[in-house]
């Protein structure tokens, strides 16, 4: 396999785990949904990424952790 097959095929694994992930990810993050037709603000969507992407570099560690006790 070259080269960008392989690139590709990690980069596929690693959006099927993120999408595998996101419910336990959201779940973690514990962030409200927003009100119908309210927007956040451009601090307030960095906030929340800010959050989500913690809340999974946890739940990878979580899953991880829960697979190797098995």
């Amino acid at each position: 396999m070259n080269d960008s097959a392989t690139a590709s095929n990690d980069v596929q694994r690693r959006y099927r785990e993120f999408l595998d992930l996101l419910p336990l990810t959201l779940s973690l993050a514990g962030l409200p949904t927003s009100d119908h037709g309210k927007y956040y603000t451009e601090e307030q969507l960095e906030a929340r990424a800010y959050t989500i992407k913690h809340a999974f570099k946890q739940t990878r560690i979580l899953v991880r952790e829960c697979i190797q006790k098995q």
